[in-house]
Formats: C-alpha cells, sequence, structure tokens
C-alpha cells in the first residue's frame, strides 16, 4: 500500500467514473443500493395503507423486521456467490429475486404473504446492496474505488428523501401495491443495464474453494443476532428490550470468534490481523450505528415543535443530505495527509454536531432554534460523509489477493447493516428508558448518540492505511 505514504492518491475524476465507458457500471452499482434503500423506507410509509387494506396489524413490525434479518443474512454470502458466478450472473440471480420478491409483495392478498415476499426481498437486497461495494474492485480501477464508494453509499441519503414521498405519493392515492409495482419495473431496467456493464468473471477465474464456500455458521450466529435486535425493537417492556440488544452483541462476539478460525468466513482473514483493517470496520460501525439517532428525530420534530408530518420528514432528512453532500465532495480530495486527517476527525464532527442538537432541543422552539437543529443534523451527517468513501476505498485496497478484496468489499455492507441493526435498537432502549417525557428522551438520545460517534475517534485515528 505504498500509495498512502505518497503526497497525492490517484482519485480519478467523476468525468472517468460517469463517462460513457462506465456509465452504465456505475449507473448498475448504484441504482442496485438506490433499489434496496428506496424499498426499506417506501415500504414504511406504505404500511399503514397496506394494513388498511389486507389487514393483519399484529405483524406491522414483521414487516420491517424480516427485510431486515433477511438483510443481514443474505449479505454474508455476496463474496461466495460472487467468486462461484462472476459479477454478471451474480447481479442476473439477484435482481431476478429482488424483482419476484417485489411484485410478490405488489400482489399479496394476505399479510402473510407479504411478509414472505418481504423475506425474499430482503435476502436479495442484502445481497445487491453487498455486490454494489464488493463489485466495485471487480469491475472499476482502483482509482475510482473512492469516487464509486462515495456513489454508492451516496444512494441511501437519495433514497431517505426519495423512498417517503415515493411511498406517501402512492399511500394519498390508496394504490400502494403500485409503488411496489414501479419498483419491479426498475428491477427490470437494472437487469436490462447488466450484460453490458459487468465482466463475467472477477479479476480472479479460479477462486479456492474455500472461498466459494457458505460461511454456514457465520452467517447463523449473525441471522441470529439481527433477530434479537428485530425483537428488542418490538417489546415493549425495557428489561425485555435492553436484554434482546445485549444478547445481539453476545452473538456477534461469537460470530467474531467463529468468523476467525472457520474456514469459509465473512470477514478477510487481514481484520484478524495486526494492521489497521480491523480499524477500518470498527470506524464504519460506530459511524453507522451513530446515524440511527435520525430515526426518532420526525417524531421529535412532531411532539417538540409541532411540525407537519411532512416538515418534521424533511427534517430526520438532514443527516442524509449533509452525509450525501459531503462525501460527494471528500471524495474529491486526492492528498493523502488531508484524506487521513478527515477520517481522523470524522467522528469529532459528527459528535459536535449531535451534541449541539442535545444542548438546543426543547420543548415549544422558535425558528431560530429549528434552524440550529437543522445545522446541527447537516454537521453530524458530514462527519459521516467526510470518512465514509476513503474508509470504504481503504478497506477494498487493504489487502492484495483479489479474492479476499472481493470479501473486504462484501463486508463492508455486512458491518454496515449489522451495526445499523444494533443503532436502531440501541435508541430504542435509551427512548424507552428515560423517564421525562420526549424532552429528556430527546436530550438523552442525542447526548449518548454523541459519545458514542466520539469513541469512533479512536477507531478513525488507528485506521491510517499506512499504519503497519
Amino acid at each position: 500500500m505504498a500509495w498512502v505514504s505518497e503526497a497525492t492518491v490517484a482519485t480519478g475524476s467523476w468525468r472517468e467514473l460517469l463517462g460513457r465507458d462506465r456509465l452504465r457500471t456505475s449507473t448498475l452499482l448504484a441504482g442496485g443500493v438506490a433499489l434496496y434503500a428506496t424499498n426499506e423506507f417506501l415500504t414504511i410509509s406504505l404500511l399503514p395503507s397496506t394494513i388498511a387494506d389486507i389487514g393483519g396489524q399484529r405483524f406491522y413490525a414483521w414487516v420491517v423486521s424480516v427485510y431486515l434479518v433477511g438483510s443481514v443474512v443474505a449479505a454474508t454470502a455476496v463474496n461466495p456467490l460472487l467468486m462461484r458466478r462472476g459479477p454478471r450472473a451474480s447481479y442476473l440471480l439477484v435482481l431476478t429475486l429482488f424483482g419476484a420478491g417485489t411484485v410478490g409483495c405488489a400482489i399479496a392478498p394476505t399479510m402473510e404473504l407479504l411478509l414472505v415476499a418481504r423475506t425474499i426481498q430482503g435476502a436479495a437486497g442484502g445481497m445487491l446492496a453487498g455486490l454494489g461495494y464488493a463489485v466495485i474492485n471487480a469491475a472499476l480501477p482502483n482509482w475510482l474505488w473512492t469516487r464509486a464508494s462515495a456513489l454508492v453509499s451516496a444512494m441511501w441519503g437519495v433514497s431517505v428523501i426519495i423512498g417517503p414521498a415515493m411511498g406517501g405519493v402512492f399511500a394519498q392515492f390508496g394504490i400502494w401495491r403500485w409503488a411496489f409495482g414501479s419498483l419491479a419495473i426498475a428491477t427490470m431496467a437494472m437487469t436490462a443495464l447488466v450484460p453490458g456493464a459487468l465482466p463475467s468473471r472477477a479479476k480472479s477465474d479460479v477462486a479456492p474453494a474455500t472461498l466459494t464456500r457458505i460461511p454456514v455458521w457465520s452467517l447463523l450466529l449473525l441471522g441470529l443476532a439481527a433477530l434479537a435486535v428485530s425483537l428488542a425493537g418490538v417489546q415493549r417492556t425495557v428489561s425485555v428490550t435492553a436484554g434482546l440488544l445485549v444478547l445481539g452483541v453476545a452473538l456477534v462476539g461469537c460470530f467474531l470468534l467463529v468468523d476467525q478460525r472457520a474456514r469459509a468466513t465473512v470477514l478477510p482473514r487481514a481484520a484478524f490481523g495486526p494492521g489497521p483493517l480491523k480499524w477500518m470496520y470498527v470506524s464504519v460501525g460506530l459511524l453507522m450505528a451513530a446515524t440511527m439517532v435520525d430515526m426518532y428525530v420526525p417524531l421529535f420534530g412532531q411532539r417538540l415543535a409541532h411540525m407537519t408530518p411532512v416538515a418534521a420528514g424533511f427534517l430526520g432528512a438532514v443527516l442524509a443530505v449533509g452525509w450525501t453532500l459531503s462525501e460527494i465532495v471528500s471524495a474529491s480530495a486526492n492528498r493523502a495527509r488531508l484524506v487521513v486527517r478527515m477520517v481522523a476527525v470524522a467522528p469529532a464532527i459528527m459528535s459536535i454536531g449531535l451534541g449541539l442538537a442535545a444542548l438546543t432541543v426543547h420543548d415549544e422552539p422558535t425558528w431560530p432554534v429549528i434552524v440550529v437543529w437543522v445545522v446541527a443534523l447537516f454537521v453530524a451527517g458530514t462527519g459521516v460523509g467526510i470518512a465514509w468513501p476513503h474508509l470504504s476505498a481503504w478497506i477494498m485496497g487493504a489487502v492484495d489477493d483479489p479474492v479476499e478484496g472481493g470479501a473486504a468489499a462484501a463486508a463492508i455492507n455486512t458491518v454496515q447493516l449489522i451495526s445499523g441493526a444494533f443503532g436502531a435498537g440501541l435508541a430504542g432502549v435509551v427512548v424507552n428508558m428515560v423517564p421525562g417525557g420526549d424532552l429528556a428522551a430527546a436530550r438523552w438520545l442525542f447526548g449518548m448518540f454523541a459519545a458514542l460517534a466520539a469513541i469512533g475517534v479512536v477507531a478513525t485515528c488507528r485506521s491510517n492505511p499506512a499504519a503497519k
């Protein structure tokens, strides 16, 4: 990794990434993640209309939970699939499954069948999001990895706005099934791009047998961890919620022990060695977990500031906007020392933003205070965005073996998903445990997640790829 010690780092240009030669590839990689993320946020806004039509209110939370569990479990199989089938066949298979699950959601006559379709969607979506990172280093040159990572992860921020808005429009007109139908059409369009956008094989045509095996035990432990966290999110008793969250943490610990010793693994071998790769994953995980504070922003906007649902929804999107805009700008940085410093201070910037929100939150805020909230959330999102594309590119380049590199890239999405699940669960525990109503809950939530982000400084400072 000599490149990290040089004065500048080759990052290519947006014209190279989005030019005529690579536009289809970039569209496919980003579009796959956009499909997965948009579907997640769209479904949440459609659920009231869906339940009013087909019933099944008792399964309300499971519509989201089965999607999450399916995503986490399937994401662990991305690299074995990629090594066996290659980028082109992998994308065709996963997009077909995602399309089938989406059509199933559109035509489901009962909530039970909708849950089956959502499970298929989640499994395919988890692999789709994982392939978005894993295929970057198979289909694009390494000098474009930073910008490609920024483009792919920016789709999460875009989807935070498009998903709820799209779902709200379809729900408003009473045609919730067509929301899934439109996603199915978009999936077909993505499928048509695959043959001309991706190579049939990865960089290494022959993969070791151990790397083409499905990591069954790792998959099982992560699946159980995701299930425990999902169950924690639907409990009404604080002790049960906290207990399930602790169980989830214990299962992730078991996963790390098993994955380190297994022949077929989710994380690359280098993640368990003395180098900086493990700290890169920890940095990604802590940053992602801290963003989950955002799931309660619309709620506090409505209850404390008495915003309309639409205005509160836009307030909840501010962090994602800050993330998206800052990573697009950050991906253009090519001075190695500047990049390392930006990554190192990113959690501190996020912590400052969340801390500012904690200090200014109160009942009946005036418009100047609401503006401060907007600035605080934007700053928090900026903290994630300035680091994310560089951490992703560092992870992809952390190992020289192209097969292990694929595993490293695919694991970005797995770490992101499981960290997001735990962040959401922790946010639920904080909000449910704190006495004193919404104001106290908001202050504690922002304050504790500011502390969580600050802890990430330890990891980002140790993530420098030049460190041995």
